[in-house]
């Protein structure tokens, strides 16, 4: 779509980057408003689409998942204030609401951030099919598509090729952009009502047990609380332990606990990666440090892959050539697998701990999503479909990539990736604390 000679009005709509630091998408669109005068308005629109029944059966978003997100926007809008704008919350369909918005409005443009999943996909072709223009800012990965050895759609699908290339050609990401300290005026005709206006609410789980203790201030979902406890980890030296800590199963320090910010954007992942070079420089470098930078780039990947085979990571049969196996969906397993039934005392703990905090340590993932894969015969996408409705800090992209690789239908030349729940238990849990904490 041609880009219009004159701008009227520029709204700018948060999706998975609910921050103000290190958001080059937000930066254009202040650019953009301010070098044709016109205002700005921020905009979060809460989908109601993501509170209906998936169709595996079950709410598509959980109501610790809301009140994660709604952490994090209330943070936002709490700082847009501070600099004199204001964040509009509306309710309803992104493309349907926001279109309607513009057209009140008189404005012109949509900017927000690129997000290349299909779901995501379809708000903006939807969008831009009813007349509106919308230019979206690719910012989610380390580096910018430029910055890459290869063409985007050219991404090794292996990580480790992937991870060697960007190595060897030392491709770094590029330092993150300040926070946002000004912000254009908002426009001065914004109704009062502004279609179906939705304040942010949110009850915090409080479950002492819990990994990630978000009841606590130091764990509120916000972008303030997100720099506050990556400066806090990296001050108490926790880098140089991460690698020899990170399978741990308990406890708020045996991994970084970025990722449920990381997740809404509250925390940018370039961010993380300067605090661990800035750590490094000070500190020296070590194995651990280098896993935490490793962990970043897997995610990384999960992305590109998306870019470059789009739904294709939703199939069934994922991005395989293999056969797929001709069984069922074991439908029994799997809600005894949901609900933590299944018999097994490291798996029910797990999912116990899942659906009561919405939080699980990285090693459990492995082990729940490979139980109900290989143990249960479950489809991959029933799992995936649970890990998006309970996780606070689901992401599209590392949650198919995850479930594609241990189901054996994603790039991983090994195939699928069984673990032996009772192994797993007897390395990471030998004394039964984590199986006692959570039956």
């Amino acid at each position: 779509m041609t880009h219009p000679a004159t701008i009227s009005g520029v709204v700018y709509w948060f999706r998975n980057d609910l921050r103000l630091h290190d958001n080059p998408a937000l930066q254009h669109a202040i650019a953009l408003a301010e070098r044709h005068r016109t205002w700005l308005l921020p905009v979060y629109v809460h989908d109601t689409a993501l509170q209906l029944t998936s169709p595996w059966g079950f709410v598509r978003t959980s109501e610790h998942r809301l009140a994660w997100a709604a952490m994090a926007v209330h943070d936002v809008s709490e700082q847009l204030a501070a600099l004199g704008s204001q964040l509009l919350q509306i309710s309803g369909d992104p493309s349907q609401v926001l279109a309607e918005l513009m057209t009140r409005l008189g404005a012109s443009t949509l900017v927000c951030e690129d997000i290349a999943a299909p779901y995501e996909e379809a708000h903006i072709q939807a969008l831009q099919k009813g007349g509106r223009e919308v230019q979206t800012v690719w910012q989610s990965t380390l580096m910018a598509p430029d910055q890459l050895p290869f063409e985007p759609h050219d991404v090794p699908d292996e990580f480790s090729s992937f991870r060697r290339a960007v190595e060897r050609h030392a491709c770094a990401p590029a330092k993150p952009a300040a926070a946002i300290t000004r912000l254009p005026a908002r426009p001065e005709n914004l109704p009062h009502d502004a279609l179906a206006t939705h304040a942010s609410t949110y009850t915090p789980l409080n479950d002492p047990r819990s990994a990630f203790p978000w009841s606590q201030p130091a764990f509120h979902g916000g972008e303030r609380a997100a720099l506050a406890h990556l400066a806090q980890y990296c001050s108490r030296g926790l880098p140089h332990s991460y690698k020899a800590t990170r399978n741990g199963l308990y406890g708020a320090d045996y991994s970084t606990k970025w990722s449920p910010w990381l997740a809404t954007g509250a925390l940018s992942a370039r961010q993380a990666w300067a605090a661990i070079q800035a750590f490094e420089a000070q500190h020296g470098a070590t194995d651990s440090t280098y896993w935490i930078s490793f962990e970043l780039l897997w995610r990384d990947h999960f992305r590109w892959l998306h870019l470059k085979y789009g739904e294709r990571m939703y199939w069934q049969r994922g991005l395989s050539d293999a056969p797929l196996q001709q069984r069922a969906h074991n439908a029994r397993g799997f809600e005894r697998w949901r609900t933590g039934q299944t018999g097994h005392a490291l798996i029910d703990a797990g999912m116990r701990e899942l659906n009561a905090t919405g939080y699980s340590s990285n090693r459990l993932r492995q082990n729940l999503a490979s139980f109900l894969i290989h143990d249960l015969h479950g489809d991959w996408r029933a799992g995936a479909a649970w890990f998006e409705s309970q996780l606070i800090d689901f992401d599209i992209y590392n949650n198919q990539g995850n479930w594609l690789y241990l189901s054996g239908r994603g790039t991983d030349p090994r195939g699928s990736r069984r673990f032996n729940p009772d192994k797993q238990a007897h390395d990471y849990d030998a004394d039964g604390t984590y199986r006692k904490l959570w039956l």
